[in-house]
């Protein structure tokens, strides 16, 4: 099949094991169904060309018959009156026609073979290439979603860390709080004390 260069040869072997080998599957899947794209266009105008040399064999078979009965007519015609040299000179005008007329049909012969090998390849080549973009389309819905997913993952990972900073943040503060808050006691707690102190001193 002269549409598929060495790269398709290889991938329709056995598509799925090509992909698991390769580096770049999606890469590799979209090249495969722009080949079997590319391929599909050229069997089918190489099909739409022989089916127009086909008709045009098929129209010379039919001229030179008409014509090689035309000549065995005169060569009838010609033998009937006695007329020799110009009933071999229809003989041998009626005999080109027969030849061209039987290489006419066996173009046409070739032709519908062709033809027929032509459109099995088409119908194969667009089975593999619905096959291909079916296996790409999942492919893209695969990564799109395991993009998705990751990213939400990573969001949520964030969103963890921002909540843990959050609360340690709260934490220092309530510390510095308590701290604060101790501090202010203690002053108090002396302040108190020497208040005690000097009302017992006043009394002794």
């Amino acid at each position: 099949m002269n549409a598929f260069s060495r790269f398709i040869d290889i991938i329709n072997a056995n598509i799925n094991a090509a992909l698991d080998k390769a580096e770049d599957p999606e890469k590799m899947l979209r090249l495969l169904v722009q080949e079997l794209e590319d391929a599909v266009i050229e069997t089918k105008s190489r099909c739409a060309s022989d089916m127009a040399a086909l008709l045009s064999s098929e129209k010379k078979a039919e001229k030179a018959e008409d014509e090689e009965r035309r000549w065995e007519e005169r060569a009838k015609l010609a033998v009937s009156k006695g007329k020799d040299d110009l009933a071999r000179e229809a003989i041998s005008e009626r005999r080109e026609k027969e030849k061209e007329k039987i290489s006419a049909r066996e173009s046409a012969e070739r032709l519908k073979s062709e033809i027929e090998k032509e459109k099995k390849e088409i119908e194969s080549l667009e089975e593999k290439l619905a096959e291909s973009k079916k296996k790409l389309r999942m492919m893209i819905e695969k990564n799109e979603k395991a993009k998705s997913e990751g990213k939400a993952r990573e969001n949520e990972r964030r969103s963890r860390e921002r909540r843990f900073e959050e609360m340690e943040r709260k934490i220092e503060r309530a510390e510095g709080f308590r701290s604060a808050k101790g501090s202010f006691e203690d002053e108090e707690i002396e302040k108190e004390l020497e208040a005690l102190k000097r009302e017992n001193n006043g009394q002794n």
